[in-house]
């Protein structure tokens, strides 16, 4: 028999069945399971710092120095409820774009920082902490700054920048927050805070809500992220301070799948993982205590963990934080970007700003609210260009990356 033949007649064979004991991603019935193991700080910061001001310690992150002349210093301001260490995987991505240093900060009431008076998160108070913070670090001769914050971030952003805070401010940009969507959240955000789980029985649990709530859509994000937002309830230290866990306590990552040969009845459509219910999330990663009697040597405990800060505490300062954003960001005398996760996000003010040309707008799309999060690289991207635009930053290397434009 010829090669042509051989060729034409094994075509027409059915497939080969697989070997059982090769499992390939293709096949059916494969899973891999995903890797919630919680990532140390060090992985994406060259170091940490505890800054002492009058109000207390505050914790920063710092991405390694750069030996450019002039290189901007990127000064990151989180959201409520999340910690500096949500900036991890961005600052490891501009860092390779753009000649420039990283200041990630705990908010007061967040994170490692410690102060006076921690429930005091008023925009005031909070835009006086960050110009302290740099005050304490760098004296009367700060290098160029660059202003960046994330939603209740972006807010202390604005009102530092309007204090005059930070004398070497050249720049500021602001992520998905805007004035008018804002403050029309504020009404259900008492019960979206109570449909959150209180607590956590490890720190895997903690991440793994954090990406199956859609909280975080960025596995690797999450898992750097989540543990600067929890504390362990008996120690009350935060649960970045017990890393990196002990062998015992990872949970290997190890292929799931069934016999190739078998034929399992939810494996006949692919499906994407849906958002759990309220009711889910906590029967999942919190589940009841256990009954009395049981708290023996070898019990578990159910609900080791919780949040660190309990923002329900803090309504009082919401609208605060938001009320008369869009005008004072517009009055800002420095080159803006505003980045959003829609379009539809922009109120009137903004909307004309925008239209006579007082700040750049971006908008990423297929992103949740914690856009740097989820696109860590896109925005790097983004803020690259912004910044290589307006001559504040050279390029590292060729500079070869993808030039976003102002658009929607």
């Amino acid at each position: 028999m010829s090669n042509l033949q051989r060729v034409m007649m094994k075509s027409k064979l059915p497939p080969m069945c697989p070997n059982p004991r090769f499992p390939k991603p293709s096949d059916r019935g494969y899973r891999r399971q995903t890797d919630y193991n919680p990532l140390m700080w060090d992985a994406f910061f060259a170091q940490k710092q505890d800054v002492e001001t009058g109000q207390g310690k505050f914790r920063v992150y710092l991405s390694s120095a750069t030996t450019e002349i002039g290189a901007p210093l990127l000064v990151l301001l989180h959201g409520g409820g999340f910690s500096a260490l949500s900036w991890a995987l961005f600052s490891s991505e501009i860092t390779k774009l753009i000649h420039c240093q990283c200041l990630a900060i705990d908010i007061r009431g967040h994170g490692d920082t410690y102060t006076v008076e921690e429930d005091d998160l008023s925009s005031d108070r909070l835009a006086t902490d960050v110009g302290e913070v740099i005050k304490s670090m760098y004296g009367d001769s700060p290098p160029p700054i660059i202003l960046m914050g994330h939603s209740m971030g972006g807010a202390i952003c604005v009102h530092a920048a309007n204090m005059y805070a930070l004398p070497s401010l050249i720049g500021m940009v602001v992520i998905d927050v805007v004035e008018g969507t804002a403050l029309e959240a504020l009404a259900s955000m008492q019960s979206f805070l109570r449909s959150r789980p209180t607590t956590f029985k490890s720190i895997q649990h903690a991440i793994e809500w954090c990406v199956r709530s859609g909280q975080v859509r960025n596995v690797d994000s999450a898992r750097v992220s989540m543990p600067g937002q929890i504390i362990n309830i008996e120690t009350k230290q935060l649960a970045t301070n017990e890393l990196p866990l002990p062998e015992e306590q990872t949970v290997s990552e190890k292929p799931d799948f069934k016999h190739p040969m078998a034929i399992a009845e939810d494996a006949e459509t692919t499906q994407t993982p849906t958002t759990p219910t309220e009711e889910e999330a906590h029967s999942v990663l919190s589940p009841p205590s256990p009954p009395k009697g049981s708290a023996g040597a070898g019990a578990v405990n159910l609900r080791k963990y919780a949040w660190r800060i309990d923002l329900s505490k803090s309504e009082k300062y919401w609208e605060g934080w938001f009320s008369g954003l869009s005008q004072k960001f517009l009055d800002v005398h420095v080159p803006k970007l505003l980045l959003l996760a829609g379009i539809d996000n922009l109120d009137r003010a903004l909307t004309v700003g925008q239209m006579q040309g007082k700040f750049q707008l971006q908008v990423l799309a297929r992103c949740g609210h914690a856009v740097h999060e989820d696109r860590p690289h896109e925005v790097a991207e983004v803020i690259a260009t912004y910044l290589i635009r307006n001559r504040f930053a050279q390029a590292t290397g060729d500079g070869q990356f993808l030039k976003h434009m102002p658009a929607c």
